[in-house]
């Protein structure tokens, strides 16, 4: 079609898998197509999560009923039977699933709503991914803020939060850049694995490779399927151009950097690493030759050097997202924004003004000289191992527990040993927890105290108990939340309301206002 990037006149006889959140974005999308556009539209509801788990009953039926007056066929199966011209799957559906697997061979194309919507995204419009296990999230919200600070017209989409073809229906269908002052348009993309595995084309402008560690592993079916999904992306890019940030530190990443260097791509694309093997301090130019890098330089001041430009960022301790892992996000952010354009003075600026994403390292209020922080969003052992590192120097008092993923505890139970004053644990989780702590010898001794609660609350209230002036008490449970909340979301605001509740009662104490007079 006219001005789209790469979308036909005729779509075909078109399937799609699955009910959620996902599976109805593109329905909606699809049933929004001028007349004749498609011969037909088929989805097969599948079951479970594929059958549209996050919608009421109410709102399902609802959707269906819309679907039909559409003329669209719906079946009630995991298995796609008959010949399309295009199939649109799910996330929530595995690619070792016998339900993608028939789609796969009832289709002539089988793609992930993401390519969709790449594909129909108008053609002057630029497009950034960013995938990886852990920090995805505040790096595709960090990249859309400096990208709108330096001069473009940027919306996150993907995981994030609305689905990307949501984000290009408003601008394709709904005319939402008519306002938009000649600015132009960029959607940052997070991108899961499960999204990856199934595109086709969709090559960003410009993508964030973050780390790559074992994660997903039972939809993939293993390691190497899962890494191979991430890495997709990369090679489209390879084939139609762009810019690849790479994270140097990350085994996996840094196999594709060592990759490219020896065979280099094709001629428009190009790629920066993000620090070296040992260090983020390191310059991949100075290490290997490389023709850009991004690093931390001597003065601690992120610096991005690539093509002919030398641009010194904010200092790593301006930043008010906490952690090393975060100025690595920052790095990584700051490259795909240069790279894509932006102006390198409005970048340096607004990566200062970023604030903390709810639920992830996030300040939340002080009580009694303590500083409280909310990472309920940290669900996995890896996650509270970055958060533990991000307060050097000072006392950290740190909540770990909620419903247990099994996983391995050994680092875990050695980094609180090294950055934490005291931790405590509780929820489902606490007896593994503790065993796991009393195994390594380290409850109760000088330099650690741990404490076994059973709820959440007498866990806060013992944590305040054992905070002092100018300590850090730290949620970043290591846990899912689903033992005493609905979501990690719930647990953080439960969280956030009592450390405000027991900053009012210290107000209203010193005021006098309180009843303890």
């Amino acid at each position: 079609m006219a001005g789209r990037r790469q979308a036909p006149q005729a779509l075909g006889d078109v399937c799609v898998l699955g009910l959620g959140i996902t599976g109805r974005a593109v329905l909606e999308y699809l049933m929004r197509q001028p007349k004749g556009r498609l011969a037909s539209l088929t989805v097969f509801t599948g079951t479970g999560e594929a059958h549209g788990a996050q919608a009421s009953q109410s709102e399902q039926d609802a959707f269906l009923r819309k679907l039909e007056a559409a003329g669209a066929s719906i079946v009630d199966s995991a298995e796609v039977t008959g010949r399309f011209d295009l199939a649109v799957v799910s996330p929530g559906i595995p690619e070792t699933s016998p339900f993608y697997a028939s789609a796969k061979a009832a289709s002539a194309e089988l793609i992930s709503e993401v390519e969709l919507a790449w594909r129909e995204s108008p053609a002057d419009a630029l497009w950034a991914g960013v995938t990886g296990t852990n920090g995805k999230t505040t790096t595709t919200a960090l990249l859309t803020h400096l990208l709108n600070a330096g001069g473009f017209s940027a919306v996150a989409c993907g995981n994030i939060g609305q689905a990307c073809l949501d984000a290009v229906a408003a601008d394709v269908l709904d005319g939402a850049r008519e306002c938009d002052c000649g600015r132009q348009r960029v959607y940052v993309a997070e991108v899961s694995s499960y999204q990856l595995a199934s595109i086709v084309d969709f090559a960003p402008d410009a993508a964030i490779f973050l780390g790559v560690t074992p994660d997903h592993l039972a939809w993939h079916g293993s390691m190497e399927a899962y890494a191979a999904a991430k890495m997709r992306m990369l090679s489209t890019m390879e084939r139609a151009g762009g810019v690849a940030v790479l994270d140097a530190g990350n085994d996996l990443v840094r196999e594709q950097i060592r990759r490219l260097r020896k065979a280099p791509s094709q001629a428009g694309f190009s790629y920066i690493p993000l620090g070296t093997k040992d260090s983020l301090s390191g310059d991949m130019r100075a290490a290997c030759g490389a023709e850009n890098a991004a690093f931390l330089d001597g003065a601690g001041h992120l610096h991005v050097a690539f093509q002919e430009g030398e641009y010194v960022l904010c200092a790593a301790d301006e930043l008010q997202i906490k952690g090393a892992h975060n100025v690595l996000n920052a790095l990584a952010a700051a490259s795909a924004a240069l790279a894509l354009g932006a102006e390198g003075v409005a970048v340096a600026e607004a990566l200062a003004d970023f604030k903390p994403l709810e639920h992830r390292i996030e300040p939340c209020g002080t009580a009694d000289g303590v500083d409280f922080y909310n990472d309920s969003k940290a669900t996995n052992v890896d996650a509270t191992l970055m958060a533990l590192a991000s307060f050097p120097g000072r006392g950290l008092v740190v909540m770990l527990g909620g419903q247990d993923k099994m996983g391995p505890l050994d680092e875990l139970v050695s980094a609180a040993a090294a950055h934490a004053k005291a931790v405590i644990v509780f929820g489902e989780a606490a007896e593994r927890f503790d065993e796991a702590f009393k195994a390594a010898s380290v409850p109760n001794s000088p330099a650690l105290t741990v404490r076994r609660c059973a709820t959440f609350d007498e866990a806060f209230e013992e944590a305040c108990c054992l905070a002092e002036p100018e300590d850090v008490v730290l949620l970043s449970p290591a846990c899912a939340s689903f033992d005493e909340f609905t979501c990690f979301e719930a647990r953080g605001d439960h969280f956030k309301d009592l450390v405000a509740a027991r900053a009012a009662a210290q107000a209203n104490a010193s005021t006098g206002t309180g009843e303890a007079r």
